[in-house]
């Protein structure tokens, strides 16, 4: 595992038989309209905004306020219609004149970023990987949140950690010392559960590690409501952690390792 730190073009780790993040469930929340497939309510987007290239920014799967208070309502807002959106749109502007590179799903692309020209290849990782990085986030989230894993996913991480605590612990440091903007994660790496981190929008797919858990520590995730406060963001989101998602995409994980 080797955690990028900056967010300059570097070789990219490859393997051959290496699948999809997400199988099918993440590629169709990547590339395509979702239509109603989830639920609104009046105060959730009522459609997903019209493509312009291959890529679509999806609707929340729950409304804007429904994760208050941990995630304050006007934040859901600017994080998914403004900050999701630029990332796909900047991302289809890139691929308009490289129609085989819009060929690829958004997760085969971060993965070869070499075959993309050098002129947008920083931009591609930035907003490809960012568009990957949300629409992962948004269904790692959940009203109906919080909580502990059960099933095998609990038993793995007290397998690896000792203990939820000290997974929940050892998390929350990731989260705490990445250095300005990025991620902090759990993945599945060779089999085996890691803690691990990625700066900007850098992906774990970039590194061929399955994402399981992944929480924003771009300070858009909470400035509106936390200000400088990070732990205290950190703290609140483990409240809305979607562990039926983590779970589902651990057994796709452990298939494909």
């Amino acid at each position: 595992m080797k955690p990028t730190i900056d967010s300059t073009p570097t070789p990219l780790n490859r393997r051959s038989l290496f699948k999809l993040s997400a199988g099918s469930l993440l590629a169709t929340w990547l590339a395509a309209p979702l239509g109603n497939i989830f639920a609104q309510t009046s105060a959730a987007p009522t459609s997903a905004p019209a493509p312009t290239g291959p890529y679509t920014l999806p609707p929340l799967p729950y409304a804007y306020d429904a994760l208050n208070p941990s995630i304050d309502t006007e934040t859901m807002k600017i994080h998914h219609d403004k900050h999701h959106k630029a990332y796909v749109d900047n991302a289809n502007k890139l691929l308009a004149d490289q129609p085989e590179l819009a060929k690829l799903t958004p997760e085969e692309l971060l993965k070869d970023l070499d075959k993309a020209p050098e002129s947008i290849r920083t931009g591609l990782r930035n907003n490809v990987g960012g568009h990957v990085n949300h629409s992962l986030f948004w269904q790692m989230m959940s009203p109906k949140g919080g909580g502990e894993p059960k099933g095998e996913l609990a038993e793995a991480i007290n397998k690896q950690f000792g203990s939820f605590a000290e997974f929940q612990k050892k998390f929350d440091e990731a989260a705490m010392k990445r250095f300005g903007s990025g991620w902090a994660w759990l993945v599945l790496d060779d089999g085996k559960l890691e803690i691990t981190s990625t700066a900007n929008q850098d992906s774990p797919i970039m590194e061929d590690e399955e994402p399981i858990l992944g929480l924003d520590v771009w300070e858009h995730a909470y400035y509106l409501k936390y200000q400088n406060r990070r732990p205290e963001y950190v703290t609140a989101w483990w409240n809305v952690v979607n562990w039926d998602f983590a779970n589902s995409l651990y057994q796709k994980a452990l298939k494909k390792d």
